[in-house]
Order: structure tokens, then sequence, then C-alpha cells
């Protein structure tokens, strides 16, 4: 009987070390099939998860209550299984190289706790190279054990998308990788308990490695080509939304938009990629160009914003503009990488006071991160500007009209400024000159001439 088999026997546990927005919605897939042990480092996280809260809003709080995962922070208990996942962050240092420092330190605390037999499955977005060459000798010195005698390993790069309720972990092909076929068939068998989709069995792990950190540059490349063609369309005055959808009624033209690039995966991903690279002797070219394209749009953004307030004679120091949306991606509580925040420091350095609405960020995180405590949309009064960041759902219903009472000084309710609408007339009437309020679009959520005509000065990427 081989590890697999003992699994769906329930004689061996799946573990899953990491249990963020990746690993936790693994590990409660696993754990309608299988044994599955849960570990994090971060013992209030823990507690969340066996108190039923899920922090990531990923699976939700119901299927958190009712999972049989086994949560623990205790790395002792990795040694009841036999099978391991290793879902933990890869994100770069300030110079924006690698930090492989928690991939190490989890290979590090695994291989302490590492039996006999086990196979090690790697799920952390990595350049070709880092599984074999980085975690293997660190899982042998640590364990004191033989990679491919007495353990083995594997590559199954995650495909899980945060805040994406359609593309689940159950319908997105897997790629699996090991280091010899036993080991790559015992592992595809695996993940075919929870992926209905199917694997696909990459010749090698570093063949899997490559073709998870492609998958993200290719996106990061193409989405700079967009932001590329936002600036030159701004400074020919033509409406770049206009322009894609124009394009967008050829067959073959590629769905991309304009924005901000941000988050664990995209905005870090390519770095790999080039880091690597460089380290043979290739300087990259269009990923190294795409990412700076991407990573100078909040600056840009906020440099618009400004241009926009001296128009609309509006004051820049001591101005007051409201941030709508502080998180990487739309419906996601992840405020990680978000480049929301290059906006919100540029436009601190103009002097300008800055106001964040959020009601899907993780409040903890967006203060331990940043140090930003967020308003309620209710609290917005008296601003100079607004920005649209992010296309949560709740911001995607708000009316125009109750944007327009954010510029106003009056302290009304929500309630108050929802009844004053319901009791207008149809006629939309415009701004008085004094409070004409300027809205930045990131994301494209209003109609341009609607907004216009209530007297915005709107923009948008």
């Amino acid at each position: 009987m081989n590890l697999y088999e003992k699994i769906i026997n329930k004689q061996e546990k799946i573990s899953l070390l990491g249990l963020g927005y990746v690993g936790m919605p693994i590990a409660v897939a696993f754990a309608k099939k299988v044994n599955v042990i849960g570990f994090d480092l971060n013992k209030e996280k823990i507690e969340l998860y066996k108190s039923g809260k899920d922090p990531t809003k990923e699976v939700g709080d119901e299927v958190i209550s009712n999972t049989t995962v086994d949560f623990t922070s205790d790395d002792t208990r990795l040694r009841e299984s036999k099978f391991h996942i290793v879902a933990v962050p890869t994100p770069v240092k300030e110079d924006r190289t690698p930090d492989l420092s928690p991939i190490e330190s989890a290979s590090r605390l695994l291989g302490k706790n590492l039996t006999r037999g086990s196979i090690v499955v790697f799920e952390s977005t990595v350049y070709p190279g880092v599984t074999e060459d980085v975690c293997v000798p660190i899982l042998e010195e640590e364990s004191g054990y033989k990679c491919g005698v007495d353990f083995k390993v594997g590559y199954s790069p995650e495909r899980i998308n945060p805040g994406d309720k359609i593309h689940r972990l159950e319908n997105i092909i897997k790629i699996v990788a090991g280091i010899d076929e036993e080991t790559l068939d015992i592992i595809a068998k695996v993940y075919e308990l929870v992926v209905e989709a199917g694997v696909h069995r990459a010749e090698s792990i570093k063949v899997a490695e490559a073709a998870k950190v492609i998958e993200n540059s290719q996106r990061d490349i193409n989405i700079a080509f967009m932001n590329e063609l936002s600036i030159i369309f701004n400074k020919m005055g033509i409406d770049t939304k206009a322009v894609l959808e124009a394009a967008g009624t050829k067959w073959n033209f590629l769905s991309f938009s304009p924005g901000l690039v941000g988050g664990h995966c995209i905005g870090v991903d390519p770095y790999y990629l080039t880091y690597k690279a460089e380290q043979l002797g290739y300087h990259s070219q269009i990923i190294l160009s795409g990412r700076k394209i991407n990573d100078d749009m909040g600056k840009y953004v906020a440099e618009n914003t400004v241009k926009k307030m001296i128009r609309a004679n509006k004051p820049i120091n001591g101005g007051k503009v409201a941030i709508l949306g502080v998180t990487f991606k739309e419906n996601c509580p992840d405020v990680r990488n978000t480049k929301v925040i290059d906006i919100i420091k540029e436009l601190e350095e103009y002097g300008l006071d800055v106001m964040v609405v959020d009601p899907v960020a993780d409040r903890d995180n967006l203060w331990n991160e940043y140090r930003i405590n967020p308003y309620t949309i209710e609290e917005i009064k008296g601003i100079d500007a607004v920005i649209f960041a992010v296309a949560h759902d709740e911001f995607k219903n708000i009316k125009l009209e109750i944007i327009k009472n954010m510029f106003t000084k009056v302290n009304n309710s929500y309630l108050e400024i929802m009844q004053e609408i319901a009791a207008a007339s149809e006629e939309i009437t415009n701004f008085s000159g004094e409070n004409e309020g300027v809205l930045i679009d990131i994301r494209g959520l209003f109609d341009r001439k609607e907004a216009e005509e209530l007297g915005f000065i709107y923009w948008r990427l």
C-alpha cells in the first residue's frame, strides 16, 4: 500500500503549512476527503479558525465552522503527517530581489519534524531551482534524511485567485511535479481528490516552477501595456476605456484594462524570474520595463489627481482627498503590497489630508502594515477630491449623487443624504463653482458623460 492509498484510507494525514489565502482553502478542500492538519505559526489566526472565523473571507465562517481540519500552531503535530503541502508567501525585499526567508523557515521547521517516507510538496511561487537547490538541502540538514531515499519532494504551484468566487481550487487545472515518476504519480492522485478540473503532470519540478512564475509575468506585461496606452491616450485627450471597448470588438483582441498592479503575486513574481535571469547573465528587457510602468502607476494617479484639483481651484496643501478602496484587488481583504498605498504616500507629500474608506480590508493588517485607520463612507464630508481605487461590490452601487454630497460641508448622515435624493426631482443640477468636485475613477466604475453633467471634473486611467 503506497502513501496515496494510506491517505485515502485515513491511515496517514495531509498537513498544510501556512494557512493564509492559499493554504487555508486547500486545507478545507482536502478535509472533505481525508484527515488534515492545518498548521500556522500565527496563534491568533489559529484561534480564529478554531472559533469558526475566516479572516481571509475565502471560504466563509460557516465553512470554517464545519470543517474537520485540525488547526494547530504546534509544529510537532506535523510528525503525524507524511504528505506535507507548504503554502507560505514568497515576497520581495525592498531592493526587489526575492525574499526566500519564509519558505526557508518553513523548510527548516518541517525538516525538524519530518518522518521517513514523507512527501513534501511546495506551492509557493519561486524561480526555477528553489525547491531542489534551496529547500531540499534545508530539509536534509534539519531532518538528517536523504532526499530521494528517505523522503521525496514535489511542486504544485498555487493558482488560487483571492476574492474570486468563480475560479476556485476545484475548477482550475493543477500543475503537479515530482522528483521521480513514483512521487509524481502519488502527488497527482492526491490532488485529483479535490481538483475536479484535473491535473497537468509537468515533466520536472523546474518546469512547474517556471510555468507558475511566467503566468503572472505574462499578465503583468499585458496590464503594463494597457497602462502605457492609458498614459498616451490621456495626453491625446482620448478616453482609454472607449478605445478598449472599440478594439475589443475584434475576435482576437486580448481583454485587459489599465490599473494598479499590486498584491503578493502579479506585482512580485516577475522579480523572481528576472532575478534568476540576472544570475545567469541575462538582463530582462520586456519584463522589467513592464514592471517599472506598473510600479509607477500610483504616483501617476496621484499627480493627475493634484492637476485636476488645481484646475478645480481646490486647495492642495491641507486639501482633503477620500480614497475608496485600499486592498490590492476587489472583494478581497488582503492589503499586502497594495499599490493604493503609493497613491496615499504621494498625495501626503503634496500636503493633502487623505481619508481611506474600505469596508472589505482587514482592519488589523491595515493598521499593522500601514498605520491606517479607515473611515466609514458616512464620515466622508467636505472633501476636495475622491478617488475610487478598488472596485469592491460595495462601491459599484454608489450613485454619483451620493458622491456629490461628499463634497458638501454639511454633516448630514448617509440616511439623510439618501432621503434628500429620493425627495429631489429627477432633474440633475450641477455643482456651483466652489463645490465643483474632482472624481478620479481608476477602475472606470462610472459613466464619464453623466459625471461631467453633474459638474465633476472627471478623470480615469
